[in-house]
């Protein structure tokens, strides 16, 4: 039925382009990625003008050439203590990185040093690298003669206002970074380069159980916040506004902002859903085409939506909703009807065509085997490892299998993920291949694609903590 649908849709006349103003997160963290030069002829055809990087992968980035689409790269965190201790190292990274691909056309307009590289889940390890990075990727910029700016992307966290007066005009910069990002900010003032920062209202939600729901849209569904006159309605305009003050009071009040990343899971927590994902989105991009801006800020804004493809691989300790983000699904499908021109004209994207899957086969567990049933937890620990149990949480799209579909679907997520090797579905012979569907109602048991990719990428494993979690949760 989803198929047909997509299929129809698909036969529409293309979707308007997105809203001015609004580009995607590109990230690719995932097993199995489709060939790059076929999600860029997605992007164009959906009407996205520009893209978002976590690095600068010669095979991602060179997929852009010639596509009119404007490009951020990024040097990753791990890079960020080579390129503050030598310019050179700024020097080699713009030549390679940047002077090529623009000589190549591809559109680069920002390079990102690092991202979030202040959150405090790092414990400081980036404190002092991060801004002679900066200052020396700009100055390679320059020297290079390229229009291109430097900036790094910061977490919301960054800065905050006091507990006991929780309102945008009595924020400013975290206290024990705020002699950095002054200086932070007023080079990247100097050099015209804006502030990106990451907004999530879904993670206010997550990380405090008595966060008001609908404040996290933006419909006017709960109680406004007053503040010098301005009414807030929306925990974005709030968060917005309350950066805009801290960057008032770090002296660059007129100081461009870009919002590098901002999204909503669709699964992995029992508030990532589509049906939350899909509100979220239309609310903010209505307010994107009208250019309303905020209380405090009105006007044209520029943001970046988080994310474009689910990413299997992604670190899951901050939630597993982690790897859920993506406005398209692992085989770049769309996820649900939402117009990215913002004028509410829903219906489902263009997905990335081409894509070819494994056979149609699952692995599922062979329930005649329970005198096995002791080296149960053994095998879907290991499974788990090694591939994404994270729709199993509570709440989440598969929560309602009984206890051998839990299992069945611990072992067909790594027998998809190791390329359905036969080897991949043994599991001491608790488990056997099927080729009737595995899914059951609402819980997709999916099939693998065909990886584009022609380099070995090695598995993340889940923390051990998560891993017993949820080992223990599937055998409940």
């Amino acid at each position: 039925m989803i198929v047909a649908v997509v299929m129809a849709a698909a036969a529409l006349p293309g979707p308007a382009a997105a809203a001015s103003g609004v580009g995607v997160n590109w990230g690719t963290m995932m097993s199995h990625p489709m060939h790059p030069a076929a999600v860029v002829r997605m992007l164009s055809a959906n009407g996205v003008d520009r893209v978002k990087l976590f690095d600068a992968d010669p095979w991602t980035v060179s997929a852009l050439a010639g596509s009119g689409i404007q490009a951020m790269l990024a040097v990753p965190n791990d890079h960020l203590a080579a390129v503050a201790r030598d310019p050179r190292r700024a020097r080699d990274w713009v030549r390679d990185n940047v002077t090529r691909n623009l000589d190549a056309g591809v559109d680069v307009r920002y390079v990102a040093v690092g991202n979030e590289p202040f959150l405090k889940s790092y414990n400081g390890s980036f404190i002092n690298i991060t801004f002679p990075a900066l200052k020396n990727m700009q100055r390679a910029l320059d020297e290079a003669g390229v229009m291109v700016k430097a900036v790094v992307p910061l977490n919301a966290d960054v800065y905050n206002s006091p507990e006991k007066t929780p309102v945008p005009s009595a924020g400013s910069f975290r206290k024990d970074i705020n002699t950095l990002m002054v200086s932070i900010v007023n080079f990247l003032h100097r050099n015209d380069a804006p502030f990106v920062v990451n907004i999530y209202p879904y993670l206010s939600l997550y990380q405090n159980a008595n966060f008001p729901l609908n404040f996290s849209f933006f419909d006017g569904g709960s109680k406004p916040v007053f503040d010098k006159g301005l009414v807030y309605t929306n925990v974005f305009d709030a968060n917005f506004d309350t950066l805009v003050w801290s960057l008032r009071k770090a002296g660059v009040p007129d100081m461009k902002i870009i919002v590098g990343e901002i999204g909503w899971p669709t699964d992995g927590d029992k508030r990532a859903n589509v049906k939350y994902a899909q509100k979220f989105y239309d609310g903010f991009l209505k307010k994107m085409a009208k250019n309303v801006g905020t209380p405090l800020r009105p006007g044209r804004m520029d943001a970046y939506l988080f994310a474009l493809i689910d990413e299997n691989q992604k670190s899951v300790l901050p939630g597993r909703f982690e790897r859920h983000w993506g406005l398209f699904t692992y085989d770049g499908k769309p996820k649900f009807p939402m117009d990215l021109s913002g004028n509410g004209q829903d219906r489902y994207l263009l997905g990335v065509e081409g894509v070819q899957y494994l056979p149609s086969q699952w692995c599922v567990f062979d329930k005649d085997l329970k005198d096995r049933y002791r080296e149960l937890p053994a095998s879907v620990n290991y499974a788990c490892s090694n591939a994404d149990c994270t729709a199993l949480g509570y709440g989440c799209s598969c929560n309602g299998l009984s206890h051998d579909g839990n299992i069945s679907y611990a072992f067909n997520m790594y027998f998809q993920t190791m390329d359905q090797d036969v080897r991949a579905c043994s599991f001491g012979g608790l488990a056997k291949i099927v080729t009737a569907n595995a899914s059951q109602g609402g819980c997709v048991f999916p099939v693998q694609i065909l990886s584009a990719s022609e380099r070995v990428v090695p598995l993340r494993v889940l923390a051990a903590s998560l891993v017993l979690s949820v080992a223990v949760f599937i055998l409940m």
